[in-house]
């Protein structure tokens, strides 16, 4: 909820300053893995100490926040009214932190390596809702997972378009199958 509120303030706040502001959504790579192998305990110190790790790396008056299980959201605030350079901004933020969580971690001892996945959209007006910078952020973080992980993508309208067409055409093969539309031939 406190996130929400940040993220409605900041969009406001970019609006009025015509400034960018940046969402980038954080994944953990393969946490589920570790939980299963080493257990919730290991997997609870890995979450404090990734989360210690990006404390360190944001600003004075940006936001971060778990949104639960493994994943992170930090918000960018007041960054540039030049779109490419806050661009930049972002991701030379994401690339630092992609570093910082691919360090090696120490839990109870046992050394052990993680990567992330970051998807990052841009803002600087209030013409979208926060659930919508959110579903964003999200769809380029599962772009960055499906790339090979330990990578960080941007958000573009495109990836909108190809899940909705991905969508409609599930949902027609679901039609077809249900219908028995469908003849096998093999």
């Amino acid at each position: 909820k406190l996130l929400i509120n940040h993220l409605n303030q900041a969009r406001l706040q970019s609006g009025r300053h015509q400034q960018f502001g940046g969402l980038l959504l954080i994944d953990l790579d393969h946490f589920k893995t570790l939980n299963d192998t080493l257990g919730h305990g290991m997997g609870d110190i890995l979450l404090k100490q990734a989360s210690e790790r990006l404390i360190r790396l944001i600003r004075e008056g940006d936001s971060i926040a778990r949104l639960g299980g493994d994943e992170f959201v930090i918000l960018l605030t007041n960054l540039t009214q030049d779109e490419k350079h806050a661009a930049v901004v972002c991701e030379t933020v994401g690339k630092t932190i992609l570093n910082e969580l691919h360090q090696p971690y120490i839990l109870e001892g046992i050394p052990y390596q993680s990567t992330a996945s970051i998807g990052i959209t841009l803002f600087n007006s209030d013409a979208i809702s926060d659930d919508e910078l959110m579903k964003q952020a999200d769809l380029a973080m599962y772009k960055s997972k499906e790339s090979g992980r330990n990578a960080l993508s941007f958000f573009d309208p495109q990836m909108e378009s190809a899940l909705r067409e991905r969508s409609k055409l599930e949902e027609e093969i679901r039609r077809g199958i249900d219908e028995r539309q469908f003849v096998v031939y093999y």
